[in-house]
């Protein structure tokens, strides 16, 4: 059974920078697709960015295109979150988690083996 470990998350103020990680135990996890979420407090857990198992195609919410970059480092099992520009909506836990599906899908309920979340609080 793969297990997640989420990391990089703290206290930024608006405008600055974080860089997730999300680290995996067991050889299955390059080849599935990878997507960070996240959860506002009172909130539904929202899609973030998705990268697909050959990291050939990536997809953003719309609320963080352009300002959140998803990569992956296959030696290494681990998939990052690079995010910038913060602002103070983007405060929440970020998960991240891995989907089997045939496509990068966006789908919260095509992924699993959730990791234990990394909280990320933007000060304005």
């Amino acid at each position: 059974q793969v297990q997640l470990v989420e990391s990089g998350g703290g206290l930024v103020q608006a405008g600055g920078s974080l860089r997730l990680s999300c680290a995996a135990s067991g050889r299955t996890f390059s080849t599935y697709n990878k997507g960070w979420f996240r959860q506002a407090p009172g909130k539904e857990r929202e899609f973030v960015a998705v990268i697909s198992w050959r990291g050939d195609h990536t997809y953003y919410a719309d609320s963080v295109k352009g300002r959140f970059t998803i990569s992956r480092d296959g030696a290494k099992n681990t998939v990052y979150l690079q995010m910038n520009s913060l602002r103070p909506e983007d405060t929440a836990v970020y998960y991240c988690a891995r989907s089997g599906t045939a496509w990068a899908t966006t789908k919260i309920s095509d992924f699993g083996s959730w990791g234990q979340g990394t909280q990320v609080t933007v000060s304005s």
